[in-house]
């Protein structure tokens, strides 16, 4: 079975000694997938803990706790990478996570920035990112269109009156 952070390993060797604190992440890209994988397990501590202790403050520990443990994690996407290496003082990773909560699926998109604290990689901040545009399957149906049902009803008034 893979890491919830997506890639090929188990969670035991991937991303726990991590988030347990028995390995550094040595890019920005591995803390961010580690603090995915701590979404998922509602390890708050870790997250907390790898937040800069700058922006920390902006952070609710509780709603933050009871947000990861109600949402059903479905999977973790890195976009884009630039910079954040094992060198680097700075990271940016791009990355899309998806998970469900209270019945609505969210695909939450971010560019996360992160600075590196001596050894230690800090998540700093991220900013949302707009998804790729959808794609219609079907063509437009006009709200003046005969119903897609085949009712001989106008679209607007039949399937695609407003609730």
């Amino acid at each position: 079975m893979s890491c919830h952070c997506g890639k090929d390993e188990s969670y035991e060797t991937c991303c726990l000694p991590l988030i347990k604190g028995d390995q550094r992440a040595r890019t920005a890209e591995e803390l961010m997938r580690a603090r995915y994988a701590a979404f998922v397990e509602a390890e708050v501590d870790y997250i907390m803990s790898t937040h800069d202790p700058d922006t920390v403050h902006q952070v609710d520990r509780d709603s933050t706790a009871e947000w990861a443990k109600q949402s059903e994690w479905h999977g973790l996407e890195i976009i884009e990478t630039e910079a954040g290496g094992p060198e680097d003082r700075f990271g940016r990773v791009d990355f899309a996570a998806t998970y469900e909560l209270k019945g609505t699926k969210v695909e939450h998109r971010e560019s996360a920035t992160f600075r590196r604290d001596g050894d230690r990689w800090l998540f700093v901040d991220g900013t949302q990112i707009a998804g790729p545009p959808v794609v219609r399957d079907a063509p437009k149906i006009g709200r003046n269109d005969p119903c897609i049902c085949g009712s001989g009803k106008k679209y607007k008034k039949c399937c695609g009156k407003a609730a």
